[in-house]
């Protein structure tokens, strides 16, 4: 697990390497004169023994001076760099996860939480900042403190450098020992830290349903239960760090009076002289600092420890779903849209039944078609797998003749415009909304798309038009102008085919059936193919041919007066249909 950690943060920091190279060795030349300054003050209390003299005075005075300010410059140089390189990081870290998450298939974001996931590419990304940034610095400075001041210090005297640091191997064993304590705390605290974000944006995404059924309480009650939770983390965290950092700084004070102690005899016996006395108190007051720190480095550390096993679990998810056999680039302007299906069978994972099983079926250039059967028939899944946003196997779905596993994914989906079941805007305009898959559209194309869409009259009535905000996820807009926006922006990619999933359950049957009568013709020369899911039978009977599905199977096929005459599924729904319209 360590060596894993460490060659990730190794990952992260080679493409810097040459800024946190002048960070760190900025931090060796700021050591270096820190060790330095010490043994030039002892040397002027020496000679100030044997002969005082105000112009020696000043002169050492004016280099302690000089060196100081050097010192200052380049500490600050040095925290300048390192700390750069963790900001450099974290932005390589968050377009590195981003652009990750866009490879992933729609099923990974089934079974991953969105709460998490921006938790983890915010607060642990910010922790692997700090730890890149704070903690390297904070250790390489504790490191080359103790490795250049020890050795003066024993030259000095042996006996009274061991003495006073005598104490340090059991502050770095308290540390040792509250090591994996702090690391298991702080996972607790980003795990509760994650179910309370996941919370908070489901929320917000359903405070309608939050509203209608009155359950505001209900939210409260939950959100303090994970508030409390987490304070409970934060303050168990909080208890160990209080804990440990006041016991550090205590044993490190110790030192210093150890120094007092024993150097007061070494002085009177004329074992040191009083220079050198002086010059062992700056060297422990100067290794006071960087220990008492550690145990805040040891913290970052184990907040970055765990911050980056979570952001490695993001990057290490290998998408499912990729180019890896495409063989057979398609250009689009030789799709035909024939679809044909030998087989084709798919399976979520952890299911015993698939949901997709065995299903032929061969469609036309241009043929409208048109899917229906009951809830939970396999139409969706078989609307999903034509991109290529499920996983299926080789070998048992083909576009115009190539097996679309085989085609690049970008190729594959130019091909096909697909609306699904839930119709999804973006917190933009309108406009912006129906120009989505092909953003460099001027506003006539976009027109005639929202035309074609029937949703351009309506649009005209917007208080700016095309230029209305549609709020997050187009909340302002109804259920059917939602669809239709959704429809308009397939509309305008005008690709050869055209997939609606149930995308016009929320307009009427009028509406729905010019939609339809009118999606075959494109802005080429020639139809486009056109696959219809839909409960809407009196639309779907405008097709030109009906795929029937049940459990996963298609059951029948035909034109809507085939299947109206003889028994099977299709005579049972449409017979449904008809008695619903009679009683409305």
């Amino acid at each position: 697990m360590a060596r894993s950690y460490n060659r990730a943060l190794l990952r992260y920091l080679r493409p810097h390497w040459q800024q946190t190279t002048l960070g760190i060795t900025a931090l060796l030349l700021v050591n270096a004169l820190g060790v330095y300054i010490p043994l030039l003050i002892r040397n002027s209390i020496d000679d100030l023994q044997s002969s005082f003299s105000l112009d020696r005075i000043v002169q050492a005075a004016i280099a302690i001076f000089l060196l100081t300010t050097i010192v200052w410059v380049v500490r600050m140089a040095s925290r300048i760099w390192t700390f750069g390189v963790g900001r450099k990081v974290e932005f390589d870290l968050k377009q590195a996860i981003f652009e990750h998450l866009l490879k992933m298939e729609p099923a990974y974001f089934a079974t991953t939480t969105i709460g998490d996931t921006i938790s983890r590419a915010t607060n642990d990304v910010d922790n692997v900042r700090r730890l890149l940034g704070f903690a390297v610095l904070s250790l390489a400075n504790t490191i080359f403190a103790y490795a250049l001041t020890i050795p003066v210090m024993i030259q000095i005297d042996p006996l009274l450098s061991v003495l006073s640091l005598g104490v340090y191997p059991l502050m770095l064993g308290m540390v040792m020992a509250f090591s994996d304590r702090l690391r298991r705390e702080q996972l607790w605290v980003q795990e509760e830290l994650s179910t309370m974000s996941d919370l908070i944006q489901e929320d917000l995404s359903g405070i309608a349903p939050i509203k209608i059924y009155a359950q505001e309480e209900n939210e409260r009650r939950a959100f303090r239960e994970l508030n409390n939770r987490l304070l409970r983390a934060n303050l168990s965290m909080a208890k160990t760090r209080n804990l440990l950092f006041p016991l550090l700084g205590g044993l490190a004070s110790v030192s210093l009076l150890v120094l007092l102690w024993f150097g007061s005899d070494a002085i009177a016996t004329g074992r040191i002289s009083i220079g050198d006395f002086v010059a062992l108190t700056v060297y422990v007051e100067r290794l006071v600092f960087p220990t008492a720190l550690l145990g805040f480095t040891i913290s970052t550390y184990q907040r970055g420890q765990v911050s980056v096993d979570r952001v490695e679990a993001i990057l290490a998810a290998e998408p499912k779903i990729t180019d890896e056999l495409a063989t057979e680039p398609l250009p689009l302007d030789q799709v035909r849209g024939a679809l044909r299906a030998r087989g084709l069978t798919y399976c979520f994972p952890g299911a015993q039944t698939p949901a997709l099983n065995g299903l032929d079926f061969d469609i036309l250039p241009g043929e409208m078609v048109a899917i229906v059967g009951p809830v939970g028939s396999g139409k969706s899944t078989l609307a999903n797998a034509l991109p290529r946003l499920l996983d299926i196997e080789p070998g048992q779905l083909w576009l115009d003749g190539r097996d679309v596993t085989k085609i690049p994914l970008t190729d594959l989906r130019r091909a096909i415009a697909y609306v699904p079941q839930e119709s999804f805007l973006f917190s933009t305009t309108i406009a912006h909304n129906i120009a989505y898959g092909a953003p460099e559209s001027d506003r006539d194309r976009v027109e005639r798309a929202a035309q074609r869409g029937q949703i351009h009259d309506e649009i005209q009535q917007f208080p700016r038009q095309y230029e209305t905000l549609v709020g997050e996820r187009g909340i302002t807009l109804s259920g059917g102008q939602r669809q239709r926006s959704s429809l308009a922006r397939a509309l305008l990619v005008d690709a050869p085919i055209l997939i609606l999933d149930d995308a016009l359950s929320s307009v009427d049957n009028k509406t729905a059936t010019e939609i339809l009568r009118r999606l075959t013709g494109g802005d080429r020369d020639r139809r486009r193919t056109v696959l219809f899911i839909s409960h809407q039978l009196s639309a779907a009977a405008t097709a030109d041919r009906i795929l029937v599905m049940d459990r996963g199977r298609i059951v029948d096929v035909g034109r809507h007066e085939e299947l109206r005459s003889r028994p099977g599924l299709y005579q049972d729904l449409w017979n449904q249909h008809t008695l619903e319209a009679v009683l409305r």
